[in-house]
């Protein structure tokens, strides 16, 4: 049976067809109520609704924050996975922002609800914490090597609380990438990439390029995609940037929402290899 595409293979396709961006879908109330929606079901759905017709098959990567749909209970839930499907059956990828994370067994059901092809909420990707471990993380990164799905473990984030993360010789983020590089090594597989803010000063060796690092922060939080190199060095080329409010802000218009996504990819800086390029 041939292998399964591993998830760099397929976010490596997907940026180059489609632009190197993932976009955050974010239906907190204060993007509901600007957008003319109410702050319940039938707002959550109109709200899935535009943004499946304003970026489905446009976009390389989209990026739903998951609590926003379980603060709706079983049906938000329910409009999650038919955004999902909805995102994928356009060849979209889904980054599903969960940042999950436990051992064992419990693990195991993670990874099977959110990355086994037939799980309820089957996604291409999946956030995960690390504060348990690393390899505390196994029964989805397993997973995710046989599937072709991709984890980001949290290591350097960008709120202010988390300095923390700077503890210790080698520092507890350092030792993140650490242990992340030897998984992927010892799966012979880029399944693990890492969460690193674009909004602090890159206090974290990310040596090569083997990593994929998802870069929340820009747009409204400040990180400009035109300095994406300046910000990343020599592992720019490995970051995938992700804007939320920047692009959700145009709308709730289809059409400005899809100018806003042309803006944010015409902004970003071109690819050494010339595979960046914009979609209108």
């Amino acid at each position: 049976m041939t292998a399964p595409e591993n998830w760099q293979q397929r976010l490596a396709a997907a940026t180059e067809s489609r632009g190197r961006l993932c976009v955050g879908l974010d239906p907190h109330p204060g993007i509901l109520q600007a957008w003319g929606l109410p702050d319940d079901l039938s707002g959550l759905a109109g709200f899935a609704g535009t943004v499946v017709s304003a970026f489905a098959g446009r976009v390389a990567v989209v990026k739903p924050q998951l609590a926003f749909f379980e603060a709706h209970g079983h049906r938000g839930l329910a409009i999650l996975e038919q955004l999902t499907s909805a995102f994928r059956q356009a060849g979209t990828l889904v980054l599903l922002d969960a940042k999950r994370g436990d051992i064992g067994s419990t693990m195991a059901a993670y990874a099977r609800t959110f990355l086994a092809p037939d799980g309820p909420y089957a996604a291409d990707a999946l956030t995960v914490s690390p504060y348990l471990g690393v390899r505390a993380l196994a029964p989805a990164y397993e997973l995710a090597a046989e599937t072709g799905a991709g984890l980001y473990v949290l290591c350097r984030t960008s709120n202010p609380e988390a300095d923390w993360q700077l503890s210790g010789d080698p520092t507890l983020a350092q030792q993140v990438v650490t242990d992340c590089r030897a998984v992927n090594a010892e799966l012979g597989s880029a399944v693990l990439g890492l969460v690193v803010g674009a909004t602090r000063q890159l206090d974290v060796e990310l040596p090569g390029t083997e990593l994929s690092v998802l870069a929340p922060g820009f747009g409204a939080q400040g990180a400009q995609l035109r300095e994406l190199d300046q910000l990343y060095g020599t592992v720019a080329p490995a970051v995938l940037p992700t804007a939320s409010r920047s692009v959700l802000a145009a709308g709730p218009g289809v059409d400005a929402l899809r100018a806003a996504l042309a803006d944010h990819l015409a902004q970003l800086p071109a690819r050494a290899d010339g595979q960046e390029r914009e979609q209108a």
